[in-house]
């Protein structure tokens, strides 16, 4: 009999990747993923804490989860990811005694070794030995796992531990993997993924991982985030300018434009150190696109403070601007020793102050794209169009006929908007 799992995942690609990653263990052994938890006999949450509101709704999912419980005891849920530490396993068992095993980040093994000794399943496979289920053209594929920053108010460190890269082989051949399943272009994921390679004996960097991967055959593009300012070198810099499978985009998260707000963050950096980094990777990616991210409301930010966010927003005119209001988060320095001083209204006024600032910048850059022909790997259909992103990670939506799913196609942009782009193929694409 065919056995059934079903995974729910909130937060980062991480998470999703590591979803991918349990899903693609499941399927091996046996197991058939379903669209719902009323249909399936395990059920995994896998959650994320980095901000109150994600904490909020992975609660929520759990509660719904409990009146299915109590129809089918021999139901197994899982709750996996961010919201587990090894401190914590006891306070969450007694919270939610419906749940039947907990996982830290890419904890996998105690949930399959449940299965194995209810008898589900014969064997117990290590999921790392796995190549990830592909399900499009594009993949995620983590190459770092942890962090080794303390910025104050992130959680990440407490759940996933120190910086632990994996081997340039290993990668390669998951890639490798991937590309023989019709992936055509990867992501690279890490919380801090300039800092790869740095544990390894050797010491290769990521423009090693880099050069290593273009020289697959079949894989037309590599893209990676997220980027941390202190460590985005000239030699990952040079790396993007020069190999072709390398897309021309850079997240790189100034989180403040304020040196006390980055000062009390512990970002480790100035606004001005942020600027000349920023001026370094224009001039020798001329072209590419930026995204960042920006918390406001942090402990202590005065009105002054928020402004120069602002201005420093003006000033660099990024592509893609992440905003989120700060929210203490339980362990972490500044949940212990900077009181959250900043009223929840004055929080949304300055979130709404960046999205209606970063809309008008966004709109202004997009709108210099109307009438140019640009490559787009197509990700899928949404109604009457397809849709994929240009080598800048632009969306654009297109209409044409076939299955061009996985198709680099020439897209000629002929409506733009701060969010996506509209366009026809410039060349009919010779497919079915």
């Amino acid at each position: 009999m065919m056995r059934t799992f079903y995974i729910w995942t909130i937060g980062c690609q991480m998470n999703q990747a590591d979803s991918d990653r349990l899903a693609t263990a499941l399927e091996f052994l046996g197991y058939r993923q379903v669209e719902s938890p009323r249909d399936a006999e395990v059920v995994v949450v896998n959650s994320c804490v980095v901000r109150q509101q994600a904490e909020d709704r992975v609660v929520s999912k759990l509660w719904e989860l409990k009146p299915l419980k109590r129809r089918d005891p021999q139901k197994v849920i899982t709750l996996m990811g961010c919201m587990v530490s090894p401190k914590n396993k006891d306070e969450l068992k007694a919270r939610f005694p419906h749940v039947d095993i907990f996982l830290r980040p890419q904890e996998y093994e105690p949930l399959l070794d449940l299965l194995k000794e209810r008898g589900c399943v014969e064997q117990v496979v290590n999921p790392f030995d796995l190549i990830p289920k592909a399900v499009g053209p594009t993949a995620y594929v983590p190459i770092i796992h942890g962090c080794n920053k303390v910025c104050t108010y992130c959680i990440i460190p407490y759940r996933r531990g120190k910086e632990r890269s994996r081997p340039i082989e290993e990668i390669r051949r998951e890639v490798q993997g991937l590309v023989w399943r019709g992936v055509k272009e990867v992501t690279l994921l890490g919380q801090n993924v300039d800092s790869y390679g740095h544990d390894l004996p050797g010491k290769p960097d990521l423009a090693d991982l880099f050069y290593a991967l273009s020289e697959i055959e079949g894989l037309k593009r590599i893209r990676f985030l997220t980027s941390h300012p202190s460590d985005m070198s000239d030699r990952i810099i040079e790396a993007v300018a020069t190999l072709d499978k390398v897309c021309e985009h850079f997240n790189v998260p100034a989180q403040a434009g304020d040196d006390e707000v980055l000062r009390r963050m512990r970002r480790g950096y100035t606004v001005d150190d942020y600027r000349k980094l920023i001026a370094k990777i224009r001039e020798k990616v001329p072209g590419c696109s930026l995204a960042t991210d920006i918390i406001v409301g942090f402990p202590g930010e005065t009105e002054e403070q928020f402004q120069h966010t602002l201005d420093l927003l003006a000033e660099i005119k990024f592509d893609v601007v992440h905003v989120a209001r700060y929210s203490p988060r339980p362990g972490t320095f500044g949940a212990k020793f900077l009181p959250d001083d900043v009223p929840p209204e004055e929080k949304k006024r300055r979130h709404r102050a960046v999205e209606e600032l970063q809309e008008k910048i966004a709109a202004e850059i997009n709108a210099r794209l109307l009438g140019q022909t640009v490559e787009v790997l197509v990700e899928g259909r949404q109604k009457d169009k397809w849709y994929g992103r240009t080598r800048t990670n632009k969306l654009v939506f297109f209409p044409a006929e076939g299955n061009l799913l996985g198709e680099l196609v020439q897209v000629r942009i002929e409506k733009t908007s701060p969010w996506a782009l509209q366009g026809t193929l410039a060349v009919p694409a010779a497919v079915a």
